[in-house]
């Protein structure tokens, strides 16, 4: 007698999985609204804090992209750094000598793709090392952008060898309006009502068209990687590039589109630096966010969702930190001891009850660091969003799973 078949490990859906994901953003905000609540800084919430978070989140948010397109082919980018870089100074040097911010969008984004070419050329023709060949990027975009403003702007007023003149900007969209309806529901200060307010009258006012741009560009590729042919196939070669290409798949060409658009994302990024959070081209001005991209699609599990999560998280942090201060970092320890709470409570009842002790341990230190202070040390709150990027990386750890091929140097058999 033919015994039956074990049954498959159930499969969650994707609907599943979204949901979940917007579960955890709303619990998210109600904390944050409930911390506000409760210690009266409106800084955790206002229109400022959000608009300032976008403005961080973005460029982290686009070098994750471009990380991601990459590593979802198989290829790490770690020269997305130097494709940002390439990106800010071919923006700024077209846009100032056209006198037109749109032609500096299209040379940044072109800039970023010849890096990503070039890695493209040297990772999959070649079959260097993607670490070496990303760093050595990095490396040369660095140099050669110094050069080549040594040679464009000494001699140009108000211009140096470390910076460009003055740049045009992008229109800006939204609905002003929106933020006068919305200014006697946030003068109130109710719990989460006021804060949905301000959530709303930050995001519909005075938004850079390269922002909105960016935002729309992570379900655009969330769209094109897991909803099209196109994308499977491109899964296929970071996943098993032998069985795709036994399957007609040519590997060598996706890797290739892949490795350029990611550079396009990167250089995308270094626009939005160069031409919409400042209005000037300035040496260093990426200040590593490549590598902090890169942080952000490892901790969003090689996903679109995920990745802008992260770097929403990155950029919410810095926000905090420049506008609010030591104050403002400070009420976040409440917030945190409350998730470590939560944390105990939930591994707790999984029989994990060691690291239900670490975590409950965890909460009454910080719950006493905040009830025993009242300010955070400046040089604490300076570094607080890479200590946040780390807790966040370190915990999520555990449920990440890159794709299968990705680093491997493969060769066409």
């Amino acid at each position: 007698m033919a015994t039956p078949e074990a049954a498959p490990p159930p499969v969650r859906s994707s609907a599943r999985v979204r949901w979940r994901i917007v579960g955890l953003v709303a619990a998210v905000f109600v904390a944050l609204a409930g911390v506000r609540f409760i210690t009266g800084q409106p800084m955790l919430t206002n229109i400022g804090t959000i608009q300032t978070t976008l403005a961080f989140a973005v460029p982290i948010g686009l070098a994750g992209l471009g990380g991601l397109w990459a590593e979802r082919s198989g290829i790490i980018n770690i020269g997305l750094e130097g494709m940002m870089i390439l990106g800010t100074w071919c923006s700024a040097y077209f846009a100032w000598s056209l006198d037109s911010p749109w032609a500096g969008l299209v040379a940044g984004v072109v800039g970023g793709m010849l890096g990503g070419l070039l890695h493209a050329v040297a990772t999959v023709t070649f079959a260097v090392d993607h670490i070496v060949s990303g760093v050595a990027i990095n490396i040369l975009a660095l140099g050669a952008m110094r050069y080549l403003s040594i040679l464009s702007y000494n001699d140009v007023p108000g211009a140096g060898a470390a910076q460009s003149p003055p740049l045009p900007s992008f229109p800006r969209v939204g609905l002003p309006f929106v933020a006068d309806l919305l200014a006697p529901v946030r003068a109130t200060k109710w719990f989460v009502v006021s804060d949905l307010a301000s959530l709303i009258a930050g995001l519909t006012t005075g938004m850079s068209i390269v922002t909105l741009l960016a935002i729309l560009l992570v379900p655009t590729t969330y769209w094109v990687l897991f909803r099209t042919t196109f994308g499977l196939r491109l899964r296929s070669c970071g996943e098993n590039p032998d069985a795709a290409e036994s399957l007609g798949v040519p590997v060598y060409t996706y890797k290739y589109i892949a490795v350029t658009v990611s550079g396009g994302f990167a250089g995308l990024g270094g626009v939005f630096l160069a031409m919409v959070a400042s209005s000037i081209y300035q040496e260093g001005q990426t200040g590593g966010r490549g590598y902090i991209g890169l942080a952000a699609m490892i901790f969003g599990n090689w996903r679109p969702g995920g990745l802008a999560m992260g770097a929403s998280l990155f950029g919410y942090t810095d926000a905090l930190q420049v506008r609010g201060g030591g104050a403002a970092v400070h009420a976040l320890l409440l917030l945190i001891a409350a998730a470590l709470v939560a944390v105990a409570v939930w591994q707790w009842r999984r029989g994990a009850r060691r690291t239900a002790i670490v975590a409950a341990v965890g909460a009454v230190v910080l719950l006493a660091w905040y009830l025993l202070t009242d300010t955070l040390p400046g040089e604490l709150v300076t570094y607080s969003p890479h200590i946040a990027t780390l807790l966040v990386l370190a915990l999520a750890a555990q449920r990440l799973r890159a794709p299968a091929a990705i680093g491997r140097q493969w060769r066409k058999s």
